[in-house]
């Protein structure tokens, strides 16, 4: 981030799928400015090492939770709270790539009459249905608190609609609207809601393995994500609700928010 980072010694933030790729990118940047971060990942060995590893140079505990399912995410909300004494934000980023539904999707994109129906149903219950269930439950504790952060993060319009991209460009597609949707619902409530995304392909676990080295080279680290998730939890971006911010253009976007809000305008 352009300037100094911010220090968040006071922010508690719950990032989602935090084991692997964006998710502990963002956790790591968080941790390393001083917020408590809770890692909110299925139960075992990879949840248990990313804590300990993010404990090594901040403050971090453990979230099991698989957010695919009510009652675990539920859980896993109170958990949270608890163990952290409250939630200021909550970024939501556990996703299941194309390459659960087509591991080869790069080279040999799959039509959307062939993708299995159960891949389907299970990649839309992660990347929709797991943003509504995490956001929802927050929420909750959200309201009660008169203030809460929402982060969602989602991938370059391009990708939603690419051939052979069904089901993965389409649940993001839904979440983006989603998410437009909790923007004006909890606006009311002083509660924000903004969209986080790369800005393109990045290397994390979603990606094959069989990708030409030449092709990885032209991709995004997830450490992208780091300064925009700091700054989205930092008091610097109070009142700011309703923005899609792009990670690999963030120093650009921040630049400009920053003249807007000198000049007095609206910060959204």
């Amino acid at each position: 981030m352009a300037g100094e980072v911010p220090r968040l010694e006071d922010r508690r933030v719950v990032v989602t799928g935090a084991t692997s790729g964006l998710g502990a990118a963002m956790a790591a940047a968080l941790a390393a400015a001083g917020a408590s971060v809770g890692v909110a990942a299925r139960p075992g060995p990879r949840l248990d090492e990313a804590v300990a590893r993010l404990a090594r140079s901040g403050s971090a505990v453990a979230v099991p939770v698989d957010v695919r399912d009510a009652d675990s995410v539920t859980l896993a909300a109170r958990e949270a709270i608890v163990r952290l004494g409250r939630v200021d934000m909550v970024v939501n980023n556990a996703g299941v790539g194309m390459r659960t539904v087509n591991p080869r999707f790069f080279e040999h994109p799959q039509p959307f009459f062939e993708v299995d129906p159960a891949s389907f149903d299970d990649v839309v219950a992660t990347n929709l249905g797991g943003y509504f269930l995490v956001a929802r439950a927050f929420v909750l504790h959200f309201l009660e608190a008169g203030a809460g952060r929402i982060v969602n993060v989602s991938v370059n319009r391009e990708t939603m609609v690419r051939r052979g991209f069904v089901p993965y460009g389409p649940s993001r597609a839904a979440s983006e609207a989603l998410s437009e949707i909790m923007t004006e619902d909890l606006r009311p409530f002083g509660i924000a809601v903004n969209v986080l995304l790369p800005g393109g392909a990045t290397v994390s676990g979603m990606i094959p393995e069989g990708v030409p080295a030449d092709r990885r080279s032209g991709m995004l680290a997830a450490e992208v994500m780091g300064p925009p998730a700091v700054f989205l939890a930092s008091s610097e971006a109070d009142g700011l609700t309703g923005a899609r911010i792009v990670a690999k253009e963030f120093d650009a976007w921040l630049a400009d928010y920053r003249a807007r809000r000198a000049a007095g305008g609206d910060p959204s």
